[in-house]
This record gives structure tokens, sequence and C-alpha cells, in this order.
């Protein structure tokens, strides 16, 4: 069974969090898919990776590109896609994968100020938890960091 994250997002945006916690990723030697909802987003996660900082970026593609398997980080809407055999799955506003047994760890990145994505947020935990998962819920400080709260 897969290890469970829920990061509610409180103080900062996916855009401030998700490339710190892909950086965490990659320097495990994990590959790692991102899940976004819709198209749009998923193309503008794409634009943020390589211009997130302005002395690195994370490599990655998207399931739009040909060669998403030889990616470290691949960006995708389809909740099976794993092309690049990653030991890692972010699910980002709401999206919702077909199965994270497949996977090592299942990060869930949620803005605490959308009632649709906590909805949905809650709904997974109760499902993850009845599919046997180790699911942990951490929340952020008023610093940005992340406390384990369950």
């Amino acid at each position: 069974m897969a290890e469970v994250l829920f990061y509610h997002l409180t103080e900062s945006r996916l855009e401030d969090a998700l490339p710190e916690l892909l950086e965490r990723s990659l320097q495990r030697g994990w590959r790692a898919v991102v899940q976004a909802v819709t198209e749009e987003r998923r193309d503008a996660l794409d634009h943020h990776l390589w211009v997130f900082r302005d002395e690195s970026f994370l490599p990655h593609g998207t399931d739009a590109e040909a060669g998403g398997h030889r990616q470290p980080i691949l960006l995708t809407i389809d909740p099976a896609q794993g092309a690049n055999d990653p030991q890692i799955r972010f699910m980002v506003e709401g999206a919702v994968p077909a199965d994270l047994a497949p996977y090592v760890r299942g990060v869930y990145l949620f803005d605490g100020h959308d009632d649709s994505q906590l909805a949905t947020a809650r709904a997974r935990w109760k499902a993850e938890k009845q599919a046997g998962h180790d699911v942990t819920y951490w929340q952020q400080s008023e610093d940005r960091r992340w406390l384990k709260k369950a």
C-alpha cells in the first residue's frame, strides 16, 4: 500500500509549494507524475516549472508531448498515466487518481480556500483510508512550514 499525504495549502499557492515537493522527490531518486484536472492547468504548471526560480528548473514534460516515458517529472490530466514509471504521484486542485497502489507515495495538494477542493480532499481521505493506505494530513503554519496534524 502507498503512503498518502494530504497537503492543505493555507498560506501559499500551489505554484509555491509544488516545486519544492518535486525537488525533494527527485533528490530521493524518484520519478514523479503530477495529475491536474484540466489541460490549461497542466500547461500552466509546465511553464511554471521552467521559470519558478532564476537559478534552476525542474526537468519535466507533459503527456501532450512525445517522450513522456523518459521524463523525471511527467505532467498529466490522465488519472491512470504513469508512463515514466513514477514512484510518487501528485494530485492537484481536486484531481483523483485511478489507483495509488502502484506508488510508494501519493500526495494530494489542495487549496484551503476552495470549497470544492476541500470537499474532494475529505472524500479522498476517506477513500484512501478505506483502501488501506497509510494516510497523513499536513497543514501550513503562518510561516509556510508543514505541520503534521493527523
